[in-house]
Parts: C-alpha cells; sequence; structure tokens
C-alpha cells in the first residue's frame, strides 16, 4: 500500500488573527458537508464513513498545530485565539455527537446485511461511535440537549481558563540569587543553568523558578531549608487564593464551577455521577471495581510507605540535623538518603545521560525491539530553534510516522511533559496513507555554555514514557483515523505502552548504548549501574501511595460530589491522605488548584488509568523477563498486538492475545518490590 507523506505544519504562518477566522470557515464547510452527506437515500461505508472521515481529518489538521502551539509558546493573542475556537469546537463536536439523523445513518449501518461483512475494525468503530451519540445526549428532549450544549462549551472555557490561570501563576514567580552562599549544596550543573537564565533576564547571580528542572534543583539539592521552603510554598499555593501572584488566577471557583457542571452532565445522561460517565467508554466496569482496585492497592503499600517515611526521618535526625521533616524536605532528605545507602544520586548519573546518546538509546531499543529505523530530518519550520523532527521507519524502510521532539523547558511552554496528535493514519480515497505525526514535549534542562544538555535518569525515563505514547500514536496500521493510533483506545489503557517501555531504562544490555559520559563517552561504569538498580525501588511505595492519593482523590470527588457542599475538595482530599498518606500536609497546601490532569486535561475520573495501565505494562513486561529482554518474536507479538491495532481492538483482547491469559496485579507488586 503506497504511504503518502503528509505535509508537514507551517508553525510560522500561525497568525493568532487568522486563526478564529480559518477555523470557523472549516467548520461552516463542515457543517454544509455532513448535510450533503445526510441527504442520500441509503448509507453504506463508503458514502457514509469515509467522506465524514475526510471532513474531520481536514479540522484537526488544522487545528492541531494551533492547539499544539498554544501549549509551546502561548502568547495572549493566540491564547484568546484558541480559547474562543476551542468552544466552537466543543459546540461543533456537541452538534454532531446530537445530530439525530446522522445517528440513525450509524444505526442503519449496524442493522444493514452488509454489516456482517464489515472487518472487526469497521463494527468497533460503529459500535463505539453509536456509544459517543448517547454519551453526547443524542436522546435527549429538546430543552435538555440545548443544556447539554451549554454545559459543554462552559467546560471547555473553564477548562482552558484553569490552564491558563496555572500557567500564568508558574511563569510570573521566580527567586534572584546574588549571594552564592545561599546555593550551598546546588550542583555546578544546577547553578549554571540558573546563572543562565539570569543572563537572559539582563540579571547577574543566579535565578530560578518554578518551571520542573529549576524547581527539583532547589527542592533536592538546596542545602538550606528555609529556601526549600519557600520554594514549596510558591509551587504548591500556584493559582490558589494564597498564590503569590494576581488573585485573579485563582483556581478555586473554577473546580467548584468545574464540578458542578460535570455532575450536571452525567445526570443528564442518566448516570448517577461523573465517574460513572466516564466509566462507559473505559476497561474498568463500574465504580466499585475502580475503588476495589485503588483500595487493594493501598491495602498492600501503605504499610510500606508508612515504615519507608520513618526511616527516612530517623536518617534525617541523625545525619543532616532535621529533628522534624517537613514536606519540603522531604525530596532533599530523599536524595540524601539514595546516595548514603546506594552511592547514587541524579547528579552522579545526569553526566552519563547527555540529550544524543539518550536519544540514540531510545532509537536501539524501538530498533532491537520492533524493527525500527529512527533518522532526524531538516523540518523547514518549527516553533522553536531546539525542536527537531525524526521520520520513523519500519523494518521493511516503509515509512510509518514522524514525530517532532522538543525536550526544554522555557516560559510561555506548559509544564509536565506529553504526547499529542498532529496528524492520524487514515486511508485515503486513492489508496494511499496518510503518514501520522505526533508532537512528543517535554520540559528537561536545556543545554548550558559548558555542557550539552544532561538528562537526570528520571528524565530518561520520561523520554522513553513519552515515547511510548508515540509509538503507539504512529506505528498504528488501523486505516480509519477515529480508530488509529491513540484514538478511541480505552482511556485506562493508553497508558499501557508508555510505562512498558519504562522498563528498559533499567536493562543493563540497554544502558550500555543509552549512556555516554558526555565527556569521556564512556558508558555508565558496572557499578554505578548496579547501585542504581540496587535504587530502582527506593522509596517506590512512597511514590505508589501518592499516586494513590491522586487517584482516589479524583474518583472520590467525581462520584461524591454535592454542590450544596462546602469545602467538597478539600475535605475528601484530606480524608484520602488519612487513608493512604505516609506523612501530614500542611494545611496551606492547594494542590488540587494545580490539578491540570483532572481540572483541565482528558483525566476526570480518570487518574487511576496510570496505576491500571501498570498492572498491564508491569505483566506485560514480564514476557520479555521470561524470554529475553530483546526477544524478537517478543517485540513484534507487541508491535502487532498492541501498538498496531490503535483503538481497533479492546484492550482486554489485545492484552489477552499479546499475553495469553488476563493480567495479573502481583506482577506490578514484584516490579515495585512489595512483595
Amino acid at each position: 500500500m503506497a504511504l503518502e507523506s503528509s505535509s508537514l505544519p507551517s508553525f510560522s504562518s500561525i497568525k493568532p488573527e487568522q486563526v478564529e477566522p480559518l477555523i470557523t470557515r472549516l467548520l461552516n464547510e463542515n457543517r454544509q458537508g455532513i448535510q450533503e452527506i445526510l441527504r442520500q437515500e441509503h448509507f453504506t461505508w463508503e458514502n457514509l464513513i469515509l467522506p465524514l472521515q475526510d471532513l474531520d481529518n481536514r479540522l484537526q489538521e488544522a487545528w492541531a498545530p494551533i492547539r499544539h502551539l498554544n501549549c509551546v509558546k502561548s502568547n495572549e493573542a493566540l491564547r484568546r485565539a484558541h480559547d474562543a475556537c476551542s468552544e466552537q469546537i466543543a459546540q461543533y463536536a456537541t452538534e454532531l455527537g446530537q445530530n439525530e439523523i446522522l445517528y440513525q445513518a450509524y444505526l442503519s449501518l449496524k442493522e444493514s446485511p452488509l454489516y456482517a461483512t464489515y472487518t472487526p475494525a469497521q463494527k468497533r468503530l460503529i459500535e463505539l461511535n453509536l456509544l459517543d451519540f448517547k454519551l453526547s445526549g443524542v436522546a435527549l428532549p429538546p430543552e435538555k440537549k440545548q443544556r447539554f450544549k451549554d454545559i459543554q462549551q462552559e467546560l471547555t472555557r473553564l477548562q482552558s481558563t484553569f490552564e491558563n490561570h496555572l500557567m500564568d501563576a508558574t511563569d510570573a514567580w521566580s527567586y534572584h540569587v546574588t549571594d552564592e552562599k545561599e546555593l550551598k549544596g546546588i550542583s555546578d550543573h544546577g547553578k549554571e543553568a540558573a546563572h543562565q537564565l539570569a543572563l537572559q533576564k539582563g540579571l547577574s547571580g543566579w535565578l530560578f523558578n518554578l518551571e520542573q528542572p529549576s524547581y527539583i534543583t532547589i527542592m533536592t539539592e538546596a542545602d538550606s531549608s528555609s529556601l526549600r521552603e519557600t520554594f514549596y510554598r510558591a509551587y504548591c499555593t500556584r493559582a490558589s487564593e494564597l498564590g503569590q501572584h494576581d488573585k485573579s488566577w485563582d483556581n478555586t471557583p473554577l473546580m467548584k464551577s468545574i464540578l458542578q457542571l460535570r455532575l450536571e452532565e452525567a445526570q443528564l445522561l442518566g448516570f448517577k455521577n461523573f465517574s460513572e460517565l466516564s466509566l462507559a467508554p473505559k476497561m474498568a466496569k463500574n465504580t466499585e471495581e475502580v475503588f476495589s482496585f485503588l483500595h487493594e492497592l493501598a491495602k498492600r503499600s501503605t504499610d510500606f510507605a508508612r515504615r519507608e517515611y520513618e526511616t527516612l526521618n530517623d536518617f534525617a535526625k541523625e545525619h543532616l540535623n532535621l529533628d522534624s521533616l517537613n514536606p519540603w524536605d522531604v525530596p532533599y532528605a530523599s536524595e540524601k538518603l539514595q546516595k548514603h545507602l546506594y552511592e547514587i544520586s541524579n547528579e552522579a548519573l545526569r553526566p552519563y545521560f547527555p540529550e544524543q546518546a539518550a536519544l540514540k538509546g531510545l532509537f536501539q531499543v524501538a530498533h532491537r525491539l520492533f524493527g525500527l529505523q529512527i533518522e532526524e530530518v531538516e523540518s523547514p519550520d518549527v516553533w522553536h530553534d531546539t525542536v527537531k523532527l525524526y521520520n520513523v521507519y519500519d523494518e521493511h524502510h516503509e515509512l510509518r510516522g514522524r514525530v517532532y521532539m522538543d525536550l526544554y523547558a522555557r516560559p510561555s511552554k506548559r509544564g509536565g511533559a506529553w504526547m499529542d496528535q498532529c496528524h492520524s493514519r487514515y486511508k485515503k480515497s486513492d489508496g494511499s496513507v496518510n503518514v501520522p505525526i505526533a508532537f512528543l514535549t517535554c520540559n528537561f534542562s536545556g543545554p548550558t555554555k559548558k555542557a550539552p544538555a544532561l538528562f537526570t535518569h528520571d528524565e530518561v525515563i520520561t523520554l522513553f514514557h513519552e515515547f511510548g505514547h508515540v509509538l503507539q500514536g504512529i506505528l498504528t496500521l488501523v486505516d480509519y483515523s477515529d480508530m488509529a493510533g491513540t484514538n478511541h483506545v480505552a482511556w485506562d489503557a493508553v497508558e499501557f505502552p508508555s510505562q512498558f517501555l519504562e522498563n528498559w531504562c533499567w536493562d543493563e544490555k540497554a544502558i550500555q548504548f543509552l549512556s555516554s559520559h558526555y565527556q569521556t563517552q564512556e558508558p555508565l561504569p558496572k557499578k554505578l549501574y548496579e547501585n542504581m538498580l540496587a535504587s530502582k525501588n527506593f522509596h517506590s511505595a512512597l511514590a505508589l501511595v501518592r499516586q494513590l492519593e491522586f487517584g482516589l482523590f479524583d474518583f472520590r470527588l467525581h462520584t461524591e460530589f454535592n454542590p450544596t457542599e462546602d469545602n467538597q475538595v478539600a475535605s475528601i482530599l484530606q480524608e484520602v491522605r488519612d487513608e493512604v498518606a505516609a506523612y501530614a500536609i500542611p494545611d496551606f497546601n492547594r494542590f488540587p488548584h494545580s490539578f491540570s490532569h483532572i481540572f483541565a486535561g482528558g483525566y476526570a475520573a480518570g487518574y487511576y488509568s496510570y496505576k491500571w495501565a501498570e498492572v498491564l505494562s508491569a505483566d506485560g513486561f514480564s514476557a520479555f523477563e521470561e524470554k529475553g529482554i530483546f526477544d524478537k518474536p517478543t517485540g513484534r507479538a507487541f508491535l502487532h498486538c498492541i501498538l498496531e491495532t490503535g483503538g481497533s481492538v479492546d484492550p482486554a483482547e489485545a492484552f489477552r492475545k499479546f499475553r495469553g491469559r488476563e493480567p495479573r496485579l502481583d506482577a506490578l507488586l514484584k516490579h515495585l518490590g512489595l512483595v
């Protein structure tokens, strides 16, 4: 089958004043196109699904670069245009979901004699779209349909505002240091990065901010507890009423409004709460199953976590003169304890993971597992001069996809790390296939005048994680964009490939070609590797209960929310912490105000998915532990069963096909050292 290289976006041509007219025009043309399609008397796959796919792809390929640019190079004009278009697109999506004629057209395909001749992927596309119609309120009476539309638009606006507040609050805060004594304990690499940041702002000395590389440097390295407290308070009160910034960025009222609208949306559709609605297209069958899963993990890990904390507390008293371990002391003390126990630290490992070595190693792993060849190519137009573009070829040297990589932290860029789709794969009417394109975005430390970009091992793990998402996004062989890549993959399974790929960051064979000292080019010494491996499960229980805290808080909030109760967000969070947290969190901590995963992203009533999918990834990786870490047949089986199938196969079925059985929880606990 011929592959057509999809055109690359022209980011420099995206002008804020042109965004809204463009999207408005495309939406109106799509509406007209859909009317034309629905004038037909009889519907087939060819005269319904394929032309609808063409309309949707044209819109998405125009919108995706705009949406992405707003995340990585935001400014006020672009933000206004983006937010206005987001509301238009939300309205359009709801219109489609509530279009009864369109719904009946899909239904007619399922009820037609031709349905029996369709492929499993075609059948699944029809079934999932029929579910989407129901979850969009297609069966509601007119007045409730209108209310549902209003809710979707308001949610889009509020969620975007939540994210904007968080970005503004993060960008607004910085800490200028002119006396180097204040930076005692901070590595040369950390100080050099801060000095370079100061120079960019026309300042002398050192400048730190709340972007992850800078914040983590202070929290894990600075000897001054008061300095760590200053950063902790600034970070955990961002976008709240306690934030050290413009009070108009307070997300408190937004959270209650978002939760109230989600509850109303769920009840309009006949669900008790938003959690029930959220689970309708997921692997988990009901709220009881999710709560049972989270509580079972909590039961098997909280005692471990509390013992880990007691050990840390004892160490801090004995070795660090910290009689009481405050939350802002925990990352610092943990780093010191890890170094004490295993003679290892992030800074000791950093020189061995320069960017080029990490990327070369990542690509080598992808080659050995899946037969991929990954080559950097010139891009005529990117949004920042540090962005790189890669072509991904399969073992037959056919182009399977492209990926933009944007790895460094900078102002006006959303925090965290993520993958997003630029173009999806789909088969065109001439038989050619549109090549998928993905964005991989991180917020790592960039190069300095003295050294190239040097990644911590944690950052290498993040890179592998996001590239796992990329592989699912671009290696798909599904010919329909609606089911290709991560589209229509159950949300509680979408983290499976990403978490799965992280395992190779710990493998000795992989480390030999993944590491290369930036000065000597020597791979990570065996002693350092052994120490790193020994520390693999250091504080794994503390990390697990932290994730369980997020997952339980999210799921309880969306199950129990009652708009008539005051301070319910804070009270539920405190109850969850009482159950699973290993140590007390101060009252001033406003974590929910920056929890964009659930208040601005797609993880509402779905944060449990990280742990749910980690069960799949741990058990999936155990197949390689049994047969060989680079076993070719096992790697190809993962490629064919998981990565290439996109949303065309139920994820439980896909896992069973790959593993030959149901997933087992014990594999995860074993990997975490908790059995």
